[in-house]
C-alpha cells in the first residue's frame, strides 16, 4: 500500500499539490484547481508521488499533456495511463543559437572549413529544488568518426542565462581552394555532421542534472552563410525502455482549458450592449443571454461569463428573476420548486459561488475547521459502526455539530451579500404569485437555494469553496455528509410542514426526530424572512475587514543579520480589505503590518535582483517589501489581489523600479538616491472590483467564442423560428426544434439576426489578429521556437 499525492506542474514548475491519501493503491482525490496561466508553457503535467517520510518522495509516474493537445481533452473526464518519470525526459526552456560556416586557406593551399557556434542565451530553464539553477552548456560537433566537445562557463542562480560564448570547430576536406567552392560545403560532408548542445545544472558536490538538449544538423547552412534561431530543449532518450507503462496505473482527470484572444474594448460594444439589454426583452426567452444558454452544448460554459458580465453591470437580479419566472411556468408541484438544473438555477448557483465566498468563510469556516481537525466519530448507521463505537455517543457528537452549525447559519443574515438578498426577495415574490394557495412556497423558494444549493453543498465539500485546503478524509466526509443532510432538511420549510421527514434511511429519520421542534421551524422562518427582505440592512459588513487571501511565502528581511547580509525568511501572509500582515505561523500575532491605504504600488521584481524567481514588491510608505511566491501562479494571484484592494488609494505611484536597491544604487537604472523616481511605468488596467474580479472584455470575448462554436445550433434555432412563424404554431412532431424554448418566434428571430451580424463583424478583427500573430511569430523566433530533433 502507498501514501499517494499528486502535483500539477506547468512544465517543471509545481503550482498545486493535492492532499496525501494514505495506504491506498486506488487513491480518490476529488480536488479541483482553477487558475490563470500567467506565462507560456509547453506541457501541463500531473505527477503521482509515493510519500516518503525519511527520504525523497518517490515519483510513481506522470501524465504530460502538450499545450496544443489540451483542447482535445477539454471538458471530458478521461483516464490517462501513467508514464515513467525519467530524469532525462524532464526538460523545459529554450536556447538561442547562431551557426556560421567560414572557409580558411591553410599554408599548403588546402581549404579548411571552420564552423562557428555562438551560444547566446537560454530562457525558462526549470527550478532545481525550488531555486534557480546554475546552468552551463556543452557544445559538441558530432559525426561518424568524431565527437569534439567544448563547454561554457557556469552561470549562477538564473533560469535565463546569458552565455554569449563563441566556439570554433574545424571541418577539413581534401579539395583545394577554388573560387567556385568558396563558402560552400560538399553535401556528403555536411549530411554527416550535427551540433549538439546539452544544458546541465552544475551540482558542485553532487551529480550534475541534465536540463535538456538540442541537435542541429550542420546542413542548415547549405543555402545560407549563417543560421540563427531559438530552439526548444528536448528530452534525451538514454535507451532505458525497461519500464512497462501498463504497470504504473492510471490517473483520471477532468481538464477544462480555455484560451481567448481579447481585443481592445471598443470591439465588444455592440455585443455587450445586446447582452445587457437581455433583462428588458419580452419574453425573456427571446433575449441574447437566454439564447446563449439554449444553444451551448453545456449550459455551464455559458453561465459563468454571462453571470459575471451581468453582475458587473447590476443586471443579474432582473435577468435571474425573469428566467426563474419562466422556470415556474413548467413547475406543477410547489414541493419541487427550483429542483432542476435549468438556466435559472445554474445562474443563481454561479452567482452564490462568486459573491458568497466571504459569507461562507465567516459563517461556516470556524466550525468546519473544528469538525475536520477533530476525530470525533459521528456514524449513526448501525451497519457502518466500527467495533467499539457507541451509537448514542455518536448521536450526541452529530447533534452537537448540527446544532452549532444551524445556530450559526440562522444568525448570519447580516452577513448575507446584498445581491443574494435581492434575488431571494424576487424569488419569494414570483413563487407566491405562481402558487398563491401554498403558504410555505415563499420559504421553500428561498431555502431551495440558500440551504440546498449553498450551505449544504459547502458543508459536504468545503475544499471546493476554499474553506479547507484539501478534500477531507473518509471519516470526516461521512460526518460532513450526515451534517449536510440534516441541515438541508432543517432548512427545507416544505418538508418541515409534512408529518414525515424526507429521509430514506430509517436511522436518519430517527435522528431527525431530535429536531422536530417548533423552535427550529421558527428560526428557519425568521432567517429566510431576514435574507429575503427588501429592507436595507444596517451595514455591519463594512466595519468588519473582508478576508481576501492568505498563504506561506518568503520575504526578504527588513533589517540586517549579524553577518551583515539580508536574508529570506518563510512567513505566513494574510491579506484583508484593511491590511497586509505576515506572521511566523498561521494564527500567531502579526510580526509586520502594512495598512492597505499605505500601499502605493504592487509590481513584479526582476529575477536578477536576488537571483530568485516569482518575486514581487509591495511598495508602500516605508521601505519596499520584497516577497517570493512559491510559483508563478501564486505570484500572479497575489499581485492581482493586492492591486485590486489598493486601486483607489491616494498617491498611487505612476512609475516604479523593476529591480531592487542594492549597494547604494537601483540595479535597473543605476540611480544612487533611494528616493529616485521610478524608471518604468506602473502596470495599468487594474480590474475595477475588489471582491468580484471581473474583466468584462474578457467575459464578452468568451461569450463571442461560445456563439462562434454554437453557430450551427443558432442556425437551427433561426430555422425553427421561421417554421413556427409560417405554420402559426410549434411543430407537433418531435424534431430538432423541440428542444428550444421559443415563446415569440418573431422577436427571437430578430435577436438571432442581431447576434449573427455582431458575430460576423467580430470575426474580421479576430482573423486579422490571427494572421498578424502567425506572421509576426516567425518560426525560430523566441515566441515560436523550433522544435528540434530528439535522440
Amino acid at each position: 500500500m502507498r501514501d499517494c499525492f499528486c502535483t500539477i506542474n506547468l512544465d517543471q514548475e509545481e503550482v498545486y499539490r493535492t492532499q496525501v491519501v494514505e495506504k491506498s493503491l486506488s487513491p480518490f482525490f476529488s480536488e479541483e484547481f482553477y487558475f490563470e496561466i500567467p506565462r507560456t508553457f509547453q506541457y501541463l503535467s500531473f505527477y503521482v508521488y509515493d510519500k516518503n517520510v525519511l527520504q525523497r518522495d518517490l515519483r510513481i509516474g506522470k501524465v504530460a499533456i502538450k499545450k496544443e493537445d489540451l483542447c482535445n481533452h477539454s471538458g471530458r473526464e478521461t483516464w490517462f495511463s501513467l508514464q515513467p518519470v525519467d530524469s532525462n525526459s524532464e526538460v523545459q526552456g529554450k536556447v538561442h543559437l547562431e551557426l556560421k560556416l567560414n572557409e580558411l586557406i591553410t599554408e599548403n593551399g588546402t581549404v579548411c572549413q571552420q564552423l562557428v557556434v555562438h551560444i547566446k542565451a537560454c530562457h525558462g530553464l526549470p527550478l532545481i529544488n525550488g531555486q534557480s539553477c546554475d546552468p552551463y552548456a556543452t557544445v559538441s560537433l558530432v559525426g561518424p568518426s568524431r565527437n569534439d566537445q567544448k563547454k561554457t562557463k557556469v552561470k549562477k542562480k538564473t533560469s535565463n542565462p546569458q552565455f554569449n560564448e563563441i566556439f570554433y570547430f574545424e571541418v577539413t576536406r581534401s579539395s583545394s581552394y577554388t573560387r567556385k567552392s568558396q563558402f560552400q560545403v560538399e553535401e556528403e560532408d555536411i549530411e554527416k555532421l550535427e551540433i549538439r548542445i546539452d544544458l546541465w545544472n552544475n551540482g558542485n558536490l553532487v551529480q550534475d542534472v541534465f536540463l535538456g538538449e538540442i541537435k542541429v544538423p550542420v546542413n542548415v547552412l547549405r543555402n545560407d552563410a549563417s543560421h540563427q534561431a531559438w530552439y526548444l530543449l528536448q528530452p534525451r532518450d538514454n535507451g532505458n525502455k525497461s519500464s512497462k507503462t501498463d504497470d504504473l496505473g492510471s490517473l483520471r482527470l477532468n481538464i477544462c482549458y480555455t484560451e481567448d484572444y481579447v481585443l481592445p474594448s471598443e470591439y465588444y460594444g455592440p455585443l455587450k450592449t445586446l447582452l445587457l439589454k437581455s433583462p428588458d426583452v419580452q419574453p425573456i426567452s427571446a433575449s441574447a443571454a437566454y439564447i446563449l444558454g439554449e444553444i451551448c452544448r453545456d449550459k455551464n460554459d455559458a453561465v459563468l461569463p454571462l453571470v459575471r458580465l451581468l453582475l458587473h453591470h447590476d443586471k443579474l437580479v432582473p435577468f435571474a428573476t425573469a428566467v426563474a419566472e419562466l422556470d415556474l411556468k413548467d413547475t406543477q408541484d410547489a414541493n419541487t420548486i427550483f429542483r432542476g438544473n435549468s438556466l435559472a438555477t445554474r445562474c443563481l448557483d454561479e452567482m452564490m459561488k462568486i459573491v458568497g465566498g466571504h459569507y461562507l468563510k465567516v459563517t461556516l469556516k470556524p466550525i468546519l475547521d473544528e469538525i475536520c481537525d477533530s476525530s470525533k466519530s459521528c456514524e449513526i448507521d448501525p451497519i457502518k459502526l466500527k467495533e467499539g463505537d457507541n451509537v448514542e455517543n455518536n448521536k450526541e457528537n452529530l447533534r452537537y455539530y448540527v446544532d452549532k452549525l444551524f445556530s450559526t447559519i440562522v444568525k448570519s443574515s447580516m452577513s448575507c451579500p446584498t445581491v443574494m438578498c435581492d434575488i431571494f426577495y424576487s424569488l419569494r415574490q414570483i413563487a407566491t404569485q405562481r402558487f398563491p394557495n401554498d403558504p410555505h412556497v415563499q420559504y421553500s423558494a428561498v431555502s431551495s437555494f440558500v440551504f440546498l444549493r449553498f450551505f449544504a453543498v459547502a458543508v459536504v465539500s468545503p475544499h471546493t469553496f476554499h474553506l479547507r485546503p484539501h478534500h477531507p478524509d473518509a471519516q470526516t466526509i461521512r460526518t460532513l455528509t450526515l451534517i449536510s443532510k440534516t441541515i438541508q432538511t432543517l432548512g427545507s420549510w416544505g418538508s418541515l410542514s409534512k408529518s414525515k421527514s424526507s429521509f430514506k434511511e430509517s436511522f436518519m429519520c430517527e435522528f431527525f426526530k431530535m429536531f422536530q421542534e417548533e423552535g427550529y421551524i421558527i428560526a428557519v422562518k425568521k432567517f429566510l424572512d431576514e435574507i429575503s427582505s427588501t429592507e436595507t440592512k444596517e451595514s455591519g459588513g463594512t466595519s468588519e475587514p473582508v478576508h481576501l487571501k492568505e498563504g506561506e511565502m518568503y520575504k526578504r528581511a527588513q533589517g540586517r543579520t549579524r553577518i551583515g547580509k539580508k536574508n529570506f525568511k518563510k512567513r505566513w501572509f494574510c491579506l484583508t480589505s484593511r491590511e497586509l500582515t505576515y506572521h511566523k505561523q498561521p494564527g500567531k500575532d502579526a510580526i509586520y503590518t502594512i495598512p492597505v491605504k499605505n500601499i502605493l504600488a504592487v509590481e513584479k521584481l526582476e529575477e536578477s535582483s536576488f537571483n530568485k524567481k516569482n518575486m514581487f514588491q509591495v511598495i508602500h510608505t516605508e521601505k519596499p517589501l520584497y516577497v517570493q511566491a512559491n510559483n508563478c501562479v501564486e505570484a500572479n494571484e497575489w499581485i492581482d489581489i493586492l492591486c485590486r484592494v489598493s486601486r483607489c488609494n491616494q498617491n498611487r505611484l505612476s512609475s516604479y523600479h523593476p529591480s531592487a536597491y542594492l549597494n547604494g544604487s537601483w540595479l535597473c537604472c543605476q540611480e544612487t538616491s533611494e528616493n529616485a523616481r521610478g524608471c518604468k511605468p506602473c502596470t495599468a488596467g487594474v480590474p475595477a472590483d475588489i471582491q468580484i474580479d471581473i474583466d468584462e472584455d474578457r467575459e464578452t470575448e468568451r461569450i463571442y467564442s461560445l456563439f462562434t462554436l454554437s453557430l450551427p445550433k443558432l442556425q437551427k434555432m433561426e430555422e425553427a423560428c421561421g417554421t413556427i412563424a409560417v405554420y402559426q404554431g410549434p411543430q407537433k412532431e418531435p424534431d430538432d426544434y423541440s428542444n428550444f424554448v421559443i415563446e415569440d418566434s418573431v422577436t427571437t428571430f430578430k435577436t438571432i439576426q442581431q447576434i449573427k451580424n455582431i458575430i460576423e463583424k467580430l470575426d474580421e478583427p479576430h482573423e486579422k489578429y490571427r494572421k498578424k500573430r502567425s506572421s509576426s511569430a516567425k518560426y525560430g523566433s523566441k515566441e515560436n521556437p523550433i522544435v528540434g530533433k530528439t535522440s
